[in-house]
């Protein structure tokens, strides 16, 4: 089984930092995408819960369409937020997502090391060619 890894030129975190991790890697048909925050361009985008929802999702949505995958493949997601009061806004943000192919997921609470509001992950899974 080959492991690819995607983004691990140089991405960027707060304050300009490098950071060690790769964005997704790719083994046996799955796609692991590292964790996104409301970020662009290295820094936190302000705003609300949805707004900051939106941008982490599409965050991830980027990084796995450029790996080849589809929301179809999304099989399981992991989310943390920093205050439980976001959870119904948050799921109405991951229903205009996932609503067609809702995928497993798990969601915590818990301090970020950034400061949004905000954390998700995917999990891929497609047939290897």
């Amino acid at each position: 089984m080959s492991i690819k890894r995607y983004g691990t030129e140089g991405g960027t975190g707060t304050g300009g930092q490098h950071l060690p991790f790769a964005r997704s890697v790719e083994a046996g048909g799955w796609l692991y995408i590292s964790g996104q925050t409301p970020m662009k361009d290295g820094e936190v985008v302000e705003g609300g819960i949805v707004e900051q929802s939106r941008l982490a999702i599409e965050n991830c949505l980027e990084i796995m369409r450029d790996a080849g995958y589809g929301l179809e493949h999304v099989v399981h997601v992991k989310v943390i937020l920093t205050d439980a009061r976001y959870f119904t806004s948050f799921n109405k943000v991951f229903r205009e997502y996932f609503g067609a192919h809702p995928p497993a997921r798990i969601c915590a609470v818990a301090d970020l090391v950034v400061d949004c509001k905000v954390e998700v992950d995917l999990t891929c899974y497609k047939t290897p060619h």
